[in-house]
């Protein structure tokens, strides 16, 4: 189920392969979470380059032509229940299948490929209907046994199955077109788990039933059809001529083009090598934002739920960060305003928290405010209860951008007088190394979310442990769990509202993560490259246009 995205090293530029999907260092959420969900909606306030170079079109769309788009991550498969996507498996995901369900730009729930998604009256039972009349690329129908398959291969993978765990009770086909899902307990948000994870996307029994799941040869009910992948070099896939949606996709083909490196893959673009990438580097924000020469359009601004959010995810159940009175005293140390100007270049706005000023969920905490004598202070306190010095390994990327953060808060926790040492290792170790707890700090970057529950299992007292410990922190906070289950067993805003401004607030006060500041995102494109920021829901309202580097194919042309 991707959740959301499972996280990743906190780096600007680095290769999330590694864990589930979104990475796990600065970046733990995106693989699992990657498989839970694909981040945070826009509600508005998005910079563009204006009009006729922000990503819509009004003109009459043209057909034909084909579009490369320069990605920052290569997959490791296409399997929604077992490979680990991050943005770039989404992107995949995006053209090749379709999800049960899509986010509106109000955030929203429509039905996608399902024509209707209904619950009983406390939310332990769902029924999902299909539309009529949708083919896999096989020439298979999409239909009830067909879309139960998926559902069980997702809630018993050992990647999206932790996510299920807890809830789910089973699935039962109740109709040609029908599946019943039965919950253990309440569990309201749901739905959004069909829309914006992994979990959602569905793959023909033909892949899932062949060797590897398919997993190097994705079969969907996607706008395109797959052609070839070469993993590290490109994947190309062609129009689907049988598509549901009338009328769509415009492309004859697009290209998906992994580089890693952000610069390389700004230059690609200038060369025309590439007609459009994404990216999350503020270097590459501040070279296109505002150049006319370029269509462009990013996720700053107020979003839908949450934002990804940079910080130093710290182990909590081992030494020395399973000492509140120490991680209290480094939240003191930094300098998150200072932060975001030297190391983010004033793109990324700082963080407190979980939520941005302005949204619902948004509350003030007792998060540590900026005060480097008090941090020092507590840090001799520290050392004279232990009776020894405080001394730690900060894990970081070899990506400048990610080494020079490393850097900048070392020094900042080295003058408070602790010794830190950066560890520079391959972002798949530092994800394994989180989800072993065989870390003690690590740069990290997650949490981005239209919903709040998508990132349930990042916070839960659940999951903790084995099989596989999505709390990668270790954090267990019996009052997180009960604000937790607040959210997730009710459709009442206020209510919802109110539990994870709880959540919020526990999180501030635990300190198990170090906050830093907001992650934002753009595309970049060739104008010829028209409406990539314009999708739309089969209800004709306007589906949210890009989130953590992810946008939608079906609708793009080329002029």
């Amino acid at each position: 189920m991707g959740i959301e995205t499972l996280g990743v090293a906190m780096s600007h530029s680095y290769d999330r392969r590694s864990f589930l999907a979104g990475g796990l260092a600065l970046g733990a959420g995106a693989a699992m979470l990657g498989a839970l969900g694909d981040g945070a909606g826009e509600a508005g306030a998005a910079a563009t380059n204006g009009p006729g170079r922000n990503g819509v079109s009004s003109a009459k769309p043209k057909r034909g032509g084909s579009v490369t788009f320069g990605i920052d991550t290569e997959e490791s498969g296409f399997d929604p229940s077992t490979a680990r996507w991050d943005e770039g498996g989404f992107l995949y995901g995006r053209t090749v299948f379709d999800p049960i369900a899509i986010v509106n730009a109000s955030g929203g729930l429509e039905p996608y490929l399902a024509e209707s998604i209904t619950s009983n009256e406390d939310f332990t039972s769902f029924t999902i209907t299909l539309r009529p009349n949708i083919v896999f690329h096989d020439g298979t129908p999409l239909d009830a046994a067909a879309l139960h398959l998926n559902i069980q291969n997702s809630a018993t993978s050992i990647l999206t199955g932790p996510a299920f765990a807890a809830y789910f009770a089973g699935a039962s086909v109740t109709g040609p077109l029908t599946v019943t899902i039965a919950m253990k307990e309440p569990w309201a948000p749901f739905p959004y788990y069909l829309a914006q994870a992994q979990t959602g996307y569905i793959a023909a029994p033909s892949m899932l039933n062949s060797p590897n799941g398919g997993t190097s040869n994705p079969i969907g009910t996607g706008p395109f059809v797959f052609s070839d992948w070469v993993p590290n070099s490109h994947m190309t896939a062609t129009r689907n001529p049988h598509y549901w949606r009338k009328g769509y996709p415009y492309l004859d083909s697009i290209t998906y083009k992994p580089i890693i490196n952000h610069s390389s893959r700004a230059d690609a673009l200038e060369t025309g090598e590439i007609d459009m990438m994404h990216t999350n580097s503020p270097d590459d924000l501040l070279q296109f934002r505002g150049d006319k020469k370029w269509s462009y359009y990013d996720n700053s601004g107020q979003i839908i739920g949450q934002p990804t959010v940079q910080c130093i995810m710290l182990n909590t159940a081992a030494e020395p960060f399973n000492n509140h009175t120490l991680r209290m005293a480094m939240a003191m140390c930094i300098n998150r305003v200072q932060y975001a100007k030297v190391i983010d270049k004033g793109i990324d706005a700082p963080m407190s928290g979980l939520f941005l000023p302005g949204s619902e969920f948004y509350t003030k905490t007792a998060y540590p405010s900026y005060n480097p004598t008090q941090g020092a202070k507590l840090v001799k306190q520290v050392q004279q209860q232990t009776g020894k010095p405080v001394s730690f390994t900060l894990n970081s990327t070899s990506d400048p951008e990610t080494l020079q953060a490393a850097q900048f808060l070392q020094q900042a926790f080295q003058t408070a007088g602790m010794t830190v040492s950066i560890n520079i290792i391959a972002q798949a170790t530092i994800i394994n190394d989180a989800l072993a707890g065989t870390y003690q700090a690590t740069l990290w970057r997650q949490f981005g979310a239209v919903d709040p529950d998508l990132n349930y299992v990042w916070w839960s007292t659940q999951t903790t442990g084995p099989p596989l410990p999505l709390n990668m922190a270790r954090n267990s906070d019996p009052r997180i769990q009960t604000a937790l289950l607040a959210g997730r067993t009710t459709t009442d805003h206020a209510d919802r509202v109110a539990a994870y401004q709880k959540v919020n607030q526990y999180l501030a006060q635990d300190v198990p993560y170090l906050w830093l500041a907001r992650d934002t995102w753009a595309v970049v494109a060739n104008p010829k490259v028209q409406n990539f920021a314009n999708p739309t829901t089969m209800q004709g309202s306007k589906a949210v246009a890009y989130d953590e580097g992810v946008l939608w194919p079906t609708q793009m042309w080329v002029s």
